[in-house]
Formats: C-alpha cells, structure tokens, sequence
C-alpha cells in the first residue's frame, strides 16, 4: 500500500508484518503536532459591556429593568440570575448566525408602582450577579458579569423657566437619597443626564454631565430649530450601581 510521498517498504519478520521504526517515529510526530490542535478548545471571550440596571421614573411612579451589553461577533446569548435561572435568551439565524451580533440594549416593561407593588419587582429581579453566556461566530464561549442592586435613586427635581430669545436654561436639585418606600440604600451620583426633545421627536439634544453639576444650558443653535410648541425634557439621576432615576417635564418655545 503506498501514500502520497511516502515509501511504506515492510519487512515480513516470523509471519508478521513490522513497520519500520522510521515510518512509526514519523506518524508519532504528526499525531503529536495534529492531535492537540484537533481536540484543542477555543478560550472564551468577555463581552466589552455587560449591564443590567434599574430605570426608575420619579414623573410617572413607574420602574423597568434595562439591558446593555456589547461584545464582538456573538451569535447566541443567556442572562442567568443569581438563582442560576434563565431570564433572557436570543439567538440569531440566518445573516446574524453568519456574521453574528454585536451590541443589544432592550428595556423591560416599566409598570406602574401603583399596579404592581415594588416589593414584587424587586423579587422578581433579586440583587446579585447576572450571568451573561453565549457563543461567538467562531464557536467560542462568549461571557460577562453584572451586579444588579437595589440602590435606586429619586428622581432629581428639575425645572426651567423656559425660553428666553435662544436661550434655554435646565435646573434641578441633587438627588440625595432613594424615593419614599424604596430601600434605604446609600445613594451615590456619578452623573446626570439630560435630554430635551422637539415635538415631534426629530431633534434631540442629549448630554451626559458630572455629579457635581446643577444646570445646563441647552446649545442655541438646538433652541433655535425648535419649532413653536411645547417639547419635552428629561433630568437623569445615575448612581454609581448604574440604576438611574428620571424626571419628567415640559417647556413652551
């Protein structure tokens, strides 16, 4: 029998066939080099960004749980709580299966605290870590860890006085602590958000700014294209947990 570049001359010793040592040290060497690269396993990869946080708004008394995560070229994913129990599950088919995903942001639904009790919210989302795991286009293991706490902070009381010319000035007072009847966590804000919208929701001007600030004065050149009506804003508490707590409320042009 003859292969490809290979003389398998054998030798007949007492009825028996040998190989000779050559051809067995060479086949030795090539399983050596082949095997471990057949059998090995892929690493896992982390996700760049993996979050899961409480959105709690102070205007409408109501409270979601929101998802971020961002990773490179996965194609199926699992949100596990800190019971172990799968929350959350996707997977992509067809071009996303082939090429696969990168970043996802959904928000739960945010019922109203008068509809459903907070206490049953916050049993439905324990605080803990979520485990995130699924499989990249390659095959390997895609993870990533978030802590999901309890700390929600009160909406920050914001106000304007509305438009002067082109000017647009947005105020609100620090958020210091959680709203009535949530739990008495310490609150820490890292940040404020604010979002102001045009009528029909085709502008949007939005800014992310330190803890320390109070105000902000929305650029002219936004106030400006603002057509004449009413638009809304949003001020957005951030706690170092990442929950985040908002207020609601409106301006005439």
């Amino acid at each position: 029998m003859r292969c490809a570049g290979t003389n398998r001359r054998q030798e007949a010793i007492g009825g028996k066939t040998r190989v000779p040592t050559l051809l067995v040290v060479a086949v030795a060497l090539i399983l050596g080099i082949v095997a471990p690269q057949a059998s090995a396993k892929k690493e896992s990869e982390e996700l760049d960004v993996a979050r899961i946080y409480f959105e709690y708004n102070s205007s409408d008394n109501d409270l979601g749980v929101h998802v971020f995560l961002d990773g490179e070229d996965w194609v199926s994913l699992r949100i596990f709580n800190p019971d172990g129990k799968t929350i959350f599950k996707v997977e992509g088919r067809e071009g996303y299966e082939e090429l696969g995903m990168t970043e996802l942001f959904f928000e739960g639904a945010e019922p109203n605290l008068d509809e459903v009790p907070l206490e049953d919210l916050l049993e439905m989302f324990p605080e803990g870590e979520y485990e995130f795991g699924g499989r990249t286009v390659d095959g390997a293991d895609i993870e990533g860890i978030a802590i999901l706490s309890h700390a929600i902070p009160d909406g920050p009381s914001a106000s304007t006085t509305g438009v002067s010319g082109s000017t647009l000035v947005i105020e609100w007072d620090p958020a210091t602590g959680p709203p009535d009847g949530f739990p008495d966590e310490e609150i820490v804000i890292v940040g404020y958000q604010v979002i102001v919208e045009s009528g029909d929701e085709q502008l949007i001007f939005q800014v992310t700014l330190p803890a320390t600030a109070t105000q902000v004065t929305v650029p002219p050149e936004f106030v400006d294209a603002l057509d004449f009506g009413e638009h809304d804003f949003e001020v957005l508490a951030i706690d170092a947990s990442g929950n985040q707590s908002i207020t609601e409320d409106s301006f005439t042009k």
